[in-house]
């Protein structure tokens, strides 16, 4: 048995072929298998090729109970919080096919020890990039994510406890009473 294969472990039934590592900060550039997901209904090329079809959501069409049961607008704000679903899934995403995916870290979004990541998805001769940056309150990615759906990511938070007031900069350290 090879070095490799005693580092890796292989789950089956769709999803990611995760590979378990020790040391993933020391671990090389590697490839994944993305196979189907179960339950993925089925997706027709005039689906992909209709415009109305790219703002639905045929992962999730209704939205679940939890999901702000007072409010009687919420199948309308379940639509809105993500109008491009099958767009970015299925239309210029590969979320409905099997890739191969290749990175430091392919089977995840980002690098857990935070910095740049990049990693490239693969369908047949299309190559799919994804670039992302993790540093403090700095959270950014653009590309293809590990399941296949296209995503593009930017925000800037302030930690807690480091609010700045706009006139005076950072707030001050919390006084000590003695």
């Amino acid at each position: 048995m090879s070095q490799f294969e005693a580092l890796c472990r292989i789950f089956g039934h769709g999803g990611v072929d995760m590979v378990e590592v020790n040391n993933l900060h020391r671990f090389r550039w590697h490839s994944v298998r993305v196979t189907l997901r179960p339950g993925l209904p089925k997706i027709h090329t005039y689906n992909k090729l209709n415009p109305v079809w790219w703002f639905g959501n045929i992962d999730n069409p209704v939205p679940p109970a939890g999901y702000k049961p007072e409010d009687r607008h919420r199948v309308l704000k379940w639509h809105y919080r993500n109008p491009f679903h099958n767009f970015d899934n299925y239309v210029i995403g590969v979320a409905d096919k099997e890739f191969v995916r290749s990175g430091k870290y392919p089977e995840r979004n980002s690098s857990p020890h935070g910095g740049w990541d990049f990693e490239v998805a693969r369908r047949k001769l299309v190559l799919l990039p994804f670039i992302s940056c993790q540093r403090g309150s700095f959270n950014f990615y653009f590309g293809w994510r590990e399941h296949g759906s296209f995503g593009i990511k930017l925000n800037v938070s302030v930690p807690p406890g480091n609010a700045t007031n706009e006139v005076s900069g950072p707030k001050p350290p919390p006084k000590t009473g003695l």
